[in-house]
């Protein structure tokens, strides 16, 4: 981890040299999860050519191996270059509920660089807290807290997540969910076709919605070019939710982020293995 760690003082140019090669083995030595990248790319896009299709893989690839490097800089970045390198669009929907002392959840997704996107918000004087699953290597996982913890950002594992909401209720901030995991129990899970494929989603997201009753935005994040990123914020949900039927909540995340990935295919982690579980 201290070898990872040191890496970050490098320039990014240097670490995108880097990227190119980790990218190399990934793709044409290794051929990292390579089936299950396919597999489910010609299932999410069936009307594309095979020639698309590992067009598609291959620029996945070069950015997982990108993200790898800019995720071990961040620490290492300025402010400046941090707002430079993600642009962050109507901010100032955020600001307006900050203005009103008013927490809210932001629903993200495995796109672009997930990463950087806490730090560039902390940077413009939004709060953030941001949800994190804990890995199992207790080294890893410090070092990876290190790393996301950088400008401020507040970090909460899932299974503390309702204790410090009702901790913290009198701060206002945006509380971050990356919430396109693949869900552990499928039989408690909400179902909907997504790109093509009948998808289990996991429903602990809309609970808290419900259980808080917070307002919920959309975090669209989408690589512009190397290195540069955009989140645009869309608001899917006001309170109250009592009106709503039983996963309309995640329905609404399901299809702005069906629309994300649409448009910007290779942004998205493929190598998750996202279609595990079968609905019964």
């Amino acid at each position: 981890m201290r070898f990872l760690s040191w890496m970050g003082y490098l320039p990014l140019s240097v670490l995108y040299l880097l990227s190119d090669f980790v990218y190399f083995l990934l793709y044409y030595v290794v051929g990292y999860r390579k089936k299950l990248v396919f597999k489910h790319l010609q299932h999410a896009f069936p009307e594309k050519s095979s020639q698309e299709i590992k067009q598609i893989a291959r620029k996945f690839y070069q950015h997982l191996a990108d993200i790898f490097v800019e995720t071990l800089k961040l620490p290492h970045l300025s402010a400046t270059e941090i707002q430079q390198r993600v642009e962050v669009q109507n901010i100032e929907l955020l600001q307006g509920f900050i203005a009103n002392n008013q927490p809210f959840l932001s629903f993200g997704a495995h796109t672009a660089n997930w990463e950087w996107v806490p730090a560039s918000l902390t940077t413009r004087g939004i709060p953030v807290d941001a949800v994190y699953k804990t890995l199992t290597n207790e080294k890893s996982d410090k070092f990876m807290q290190s790393l996301r913890a950088s400008f401020g950002v507040h970090l909460i594992p899932m299974p503390r997540l309702m204790r410090e909401i009702v901790t913290r209720k009198h701060l206002p901030r945006l509380i971050g969910l990356v919430a396109d995991q693949s869900p552990h129990s499928p039989e408690h899970a909400h179902w909907f076709s997504f790109l093509h494929q009948d998808t289990a989603f996991f429903p602990g997201t809309e609970k808290i919605a419900r259980a808080t009753e917070m307002p919920i935005v959309f975090a669209d994040i989408y690589r512009k070019r190397r290195g540069y990123y955009t989140v645009s914020f869309q608001l899917i949900g006001l309170p109250p939710y009592q009106s709503l039927s039983e996963g309309s909540i995640t329905e609404m995340y399901k299809n702005r982020l069906e629309e994300s990935i649409k448009k910007h295919p290779a942004d998205w982690l493929w190598s998750h293995n996202r279609w595990k579980h079968k609905r019964k």
